[in-house]
């Protein structure tokens, strides 16, 4: 007969409760957190054509090579560069529920995984910082309020975990004498299937090489320079890792990508996430808060900085200030930086706030209590977050939901002239109608995309443009100035008002 001993259950148990220190809790509190602000109601614009071009290579079982989604590029050859994500996120909004209705199940599964990305990306992060678990939390959570401006359920997210990824196998290699180097270029392969963003790879191992040369030509005599061999081997996988981004539908015309998309002025000009941060926004300052707060432990710590640190962060600030959306770079590399010198710079000072590493059973109970409050809280504002109502409400304010239905269901023959906000969701909602320009920017170029801008801000010639590209319907904003112009030509467009007057749609009258 088996007799269950409870005292040795007991013991067992509160053994494992003991394990649970006051790090752990933290840590575990601190991920929570970070989930639950990562999820958030999906109101990104590129999103939809992403989940548009998902669904017809699911449906089709094939892989986009041409634009069948606008008038402008139709059947133009087209490297979808993302089109590995694309069918993730496609198979996720379907897991949900799927739907093109505002607030359609489908949002939750787009932001929950939005935010599982976002909190493992953090988590690497997190693993390559240094000091005990106070330090390690203030730099994650201040790195991850600057990137937060990144994250979208969006191809993109993959980047993000991929930079942190290779950032932590650098780390590993360069300061823990781990070698998984060998990852890297299969880490590459993936990325260039998934996300353009692969050239962020080579960002990092480019600048761990120049600084890592730069510390053997100062005479750098610290433990973690990597020298000799060492140094040769990253070179040896930096150059292993560049045929490794042809494979893939589009071959060795990927590699070109990334300077291609650089290279159309009109991004800068025209699209807010390419152009320079405007610290005028509230999502920027954790960006400036970040580097205030490296420049001021860099100034008084007597610690030297790390010549690859240094050339990483440099770089890395210097893209985000050229560009808001490389601040998610910056942020997964200076945040572990920030956290070794905050780390010194508190030693030098002999603050140390040291955790306790066992507790009593009052305090063990306190922190238990601890724990599950948060888990409630975080279950809660998730819930209500991405709640329908929440959601519908949110995406109905965004997006122009009754034009689009109103599109689909009239089908218009001719062709239409829309809003750049608006092409991706016209996309997903009216597919059979056919855009005038999306968030796709590499297909569409310059030349395309100053056309755009030529009508949308009443440049000389802009109603010959309309003219030329045979525009008979314009669905733009209510309040733009496209609008208020097309409401001065009665005799050559009609107006109809959709989503509460907050969207336009212009009809050319007969003989207009």
């Amino acid at each position: 007969m088996l007799v269950l001993d409870i005292s040795e259950g007991k013991a067992a148990i509160m053994r494992v409760y003991h394990q649970l220190t006051m790090q752990r809790l933290m840590g575990l509190i601190l991920f929570i957190l970070l989930f639950t602000i990562a999820a958030r109601v999906p109101t990104d614009t590129d999103t939809w054509w992403h989940l548009r071009s998902g669904q017809v290579m699911v449906e089709e079982h094939t892989i986009l090579r041409h634009d069948r989604f606008s008038h402008t590029r139709q059947g133009e050859a087209w490297i979808n560069h993302s089109w590995g994500a694309q069918i993730i996120l496609y198979g996720v909004y379907e897991l949900f529920g799927g739907g093109t209705r505002p607030g359609a199940t489908g949002n939750i599964g787009l932001s929950l995984f939005t935010a599982a990305l976002a909190t493992a990306g953090m988590g690497l992060v997190y693993a390559m910082c240094a000091g005990n678990v106070y330090v390690r939390a203030f730099a994650v959570v201040l790195g991850a309020a600057t990137a937060a401006v990144f994250w979208a359920p969006r191809p993109q997210m993959f980047s993000f975990v991929l930079a942190a990824g290779i950032l932590y196998l650098l780390h590993l290699y360069k300061r823990r004498r781990v070698d998984w180097l060998w990852l890297i270029p299969a880490l590459v392969l993936v990325w260039a299937n998934l996300h353009g963003g692969f050239a962020m790879a080579f960002i990092l191992l480019l600048g761990t090489l120049v600084g890592e040369t730069l510390a053997n030509l100062a005479g750098d005599r610290r433990p973690d320079v990597l020298r000799g061999a060492r140094l040769r081997k990253l070179a040896v996988v930096t150059a292993v890792s560049i045929p490794a981004v042809a494979i893939n539908p589009y071959g060795i015309r990927m590699l070109a990508y990334p300077f291609e998309t650089v290279s159309i002025g009109a991004l800068q000009d025209f699209i807010q996430e390419w152009a320079a941060p405007d610290f005028h926004l509230p999502q920027t300052w954790p960006f400036l808060v970040m580097l205030l707060a490296l420049l001021a432990v860099f100034a008084t710590s007597k610690e030297r900085v790390d010549w690859t640190d240094l050339v990483l962060v440099s770089g890395s600030a210097a893209m985000a200030l050229m560009a808001g959306r490389n601040i998610a770079l910056f942020a997964v590399v200076a945040t572990s930086v920030l956290s070794r010198q905050a780390d010194a710079w508190l030693a030098e000072r002999g603050w140390r706030l040291r955790p306790r590493r066992t507790v009593s059973r009052g305090m063990l109970l306190v922190n238990w209590a601890l724990l599950v409050l948060v888990s409630m809280g975080a279950l809660a504002k998730v819930g209500t977050t991405l709640s329908e109502r929440t959601i519908r409400q949110a995406q109905e304010e965004f997006f122009p939901a009754q034009l689009a239905d109103y599109l689909q269901q009239t089908l218009p023959t001719g062709r239409l002239f829309n809003s750049y906000n608006w092409g991706g969701y016209l996309i997903f909602v009216a597919p059979q109608v056919p855009v005038f320009v999306d968030g796709r920017t590499d297909l569409y170029g310059d030349e395309l995309l100053q056309k755009y801008l030529e009508v949308i801000l009443l440049r000389d010639g802009w109603q010959q443009t309309l003219d030329e590209y045979g525009i008979d319907r314009v669905a733009i904003e209510s309040d733009s100035t496209l609008a208020g112009a097309l409401r001065l030509l009665p005799s050559r467009w009609h107006e109809l008002q959709f989503d509460e007057g907050r969207s336009a749609l212009f009809v050319r009258e007969a003989g207009g």
